[in-house]
């Protein structure tokens, strides 16, 4: 485990999409337990940061490390086998596989089928909107039942970090409050939760600390009630 309880730590990351730099010397700490947000205009490398901890990007330079093991340069199987899973942005279901063959697929890289089993009925005492429709196409259900599918999905690898990219995207305000409970339940679980969303109610909502990201830097880092005191995040990020 790494000092002061951080189970998840960005030690100046720096990514480059060709030549173009998309994130420069970020630093984040991640304590276990906590949500943590990161917030900052489109473009300003939000969704970078959690490819780069997925490994699904490489570094330019920098390191990262999880329960104290550096996990950059990994494989995505092996960050995932590590713990951490990864709801994409857009939700991504596969569209025409059934939900419950979608739930399944989260589940692809463990051999213990009777837990397997167990995890889903869990799922489905959580979502149970996904259970009403678990022999239905993916792609038939709605925003929100395609946003919790997305999560259930991701919880069926047993994750003890969720790293989340705009969950809210697209979503109506009532689905979007709903959310938020489900975020904080995750984390009342036991999973630590890396949050990249822009809607201002919902990182309020759950968010210990935040960073603020600007053109790829991290320019502040707080609890996030000092955050939201601040004017220029206010205005800028969180809607004044």
């Amino acid at each position: 485990m790494e000092p002061n309880n951080m189970m998840l730590s960005l030690k100046n990351v720096t990514v480059h999409y060709g030549t173009a730099e998309a994130i420069s010397g970020v630093i984040i700490d991640v304590a276990k337990g906590s949500i943590v947000s990161i917030i900052g205009a489109n473009g300003a490398g939000k969704s970078t940061i959690l490819k780069a901890i997925s490994g699904v990007v490489p570094l330019t330079s920098g390191e990262i490390t999880f329960m104290g093991k550096k996990i950059s340069g990994m494989t995505t199987d092996r960050i995932i086998r590590s713990g951490i899973a990864h709801v994409p942005e857009g939700r991504k279901p596969f569209p025409y596989m059934s939900v419950l063959a979608n739930l399944k697929l989260g589940a692809f890289l463990r051999k213990d089928q009777a837990e397997i089993d167990k995890d889903l009925e869990k799922m489905y005492e959580h979502f149970p909107r996904l259970k009403e429709r678990a022999h239905q196409q993916a792609g038939s259900l709605s925003g929100g039942e395609q946003q919790m599918l997305a999560i259930a999905r991701a919880l069926m690898s047993r994750p003890t970090m969720l790293l989340m990219d705009e969950p809210s995207l697209g979503l109506a305000p009532l689905v979007i409050q709903e959310l938020g409970h489900v975020i904080k339940g995750i984390n009342e679980e036991g999973i630590t939760v890396l949050l990249v969303e822009q809607n201002a109610s919902l990182v309020k909502f759950v968010s210990d600390r935040a960073y603020v990201l600007e053109v790829g830097k991290v320019v502040l880092e707080g609890k996030m009630q000092e955050l939201m005191d601040n004017d220029v995040v206010r205005a800028s990020f969180l809607g004044g």
